[in-house]
């Protein structure tokens, strides 16, 4: 089972298969040998991508996640419980969307933003009922096919992303949604702060917390993918929670970004005890001032200029590149791929 939606603001990118097992490198021996887990909390779910490792590879006897995006929470909900509905009409949207040329895929889009955000006001996120469905339906679609594949909301909790420019974008895998399914069968899914789980963790329970990082420069303070901030007062209080679960014999592994690698001075995380690990990153982009300009650099190592496209769209000034598809290529089974396109 993969993640399902990228998200913005929580860290640089969601995890990947080669942190995940490095997280697993940490976990207690007993866990270990066992491949038994008791409980597992997970109170930051965003994408999902350690949880649906761990209801793959473990014995996990009881699992909970909580995140305070309810539409995050829409879609795991929907997942769990009406996951054929779910894809029958993200079908009838993908067929109705994949056949239009792109001035029309970006009206669809756009109408399918405007409903989405018109709906916000009214829904209940409270009682899961067959709203939810479409609800769902649409923030997956819009996921998949807006600006670089984000999740973000504005303070009102509006989606904003503007539409994005994708040959044959894939908007679902059945396959993997069925699987994810089966995976959130017996999970205890809640909307809600991570302080909620504390309740319910003991001596038993195995904690992974990937709360919003804290930035590691003024630059880079964008810690909000929901309309709730995560500042410096909230990393304080996880850090006092960590703290008390880790006291009753809860096993908690915490990630985040220590400003101590670029501030010497920064004194935040000197209680803990840090492993350090590099997370993969993004392409690396410098923008300065030169004269009256404004100057973007971004490295591409192993694409042609020719391979490189430069477009202003609402709003954003996009650069892409995208190797073509050679026959060599094309018959080899990849397992991971970074180096064919990125925006």
């Amino acid at each position: 089972v993969n993640e399902y939606l990228s998200l913005i603001g929580e860290k640089e990118l969601p995890l990947n298969l080669f942190e995940v097992v490095d997280i697993e490198d940490r976990f207690p021996e007993n866990i270990k040998e066992t491949g038994r887990i008791e409980k597992y909390f997970e109170p930051f779910i965003g994408g999902g991508a350690l949880f649906f490792y761990l209801m793959s590879n473990y014995d996990v006897k009881e699992s909970f996640i909580y995140d305070i995006n309810s539409e995050l929470i829409v879609v795991y909900k929907t997942i769990q419980n009406n996951p054929k509905q779910l894809i029958n009409l993200l079908n009838e949207i993908k067929d109705e969307f994949i056949p239009k040329e792109h001035d029309e895929r970006k009206e669809f889009y756009l109408d399918i933003r405007k409903s989405f955000n018109e709906n916000l006001f009214n829904f209940d996120f409270e009682n899961y009922s067959s709203d939810f469905i479409e609800r769902a339906a649409q923030i997956i679609f819009m996921n998949k096919t807006c600006f670089n594949g984000l999740f973000r909301v504005n303070k009102k909790g509006e989606f904003n992303v503007p539409f994005g420019k994708y040959k044959n974008p894939k908007i679902f895998d059945a396959d993997n949604l069925m699987a994810a399914s089966f995976a959130l069968k017996n999970t205890k899914i809640v909307q809600g702060s991570f302080l909620e789980s504390e309740k319910l963790i003991d001596e038993n329970s195995l904690v992974y917390l990937d709360p919003p990082y804290r930035p590691l420069s003024k630059s880079s303070s964008f810690t909000s993918y929901s309309k709730f901030d995560f500042n410096d007062d909230d990393q304080i209080e996880l850090a006092e929670y960590y703290k008390r679960i880790s006291k009753i014999g809860a096993k908690a592994i915490l990630s985040n970004s220590d400003p101590k690698n670029t501030d010497e001075n920064d004194n935040f995380f000197d209680d803990f005890e840090p492993s350090n690990r590099k997370l993969h990153e993004m392409m690396k982009c410098d923008i300065f001032e030169e004269g009256n300009d404004y100057v973007i650099e971004v490295e591409t190592p192993g694409f042609d200029k020719k391979d490189i496209k430069i477009e202003l769209d609402d709003g954003y000034l996009r650069v892409s590149a995208e190797k073509s598809e050679d026959e060599k290529n094309s018959k080899k089974k990849y397992y991971r791929r970074e180096r064919h396109s990125y925006t």
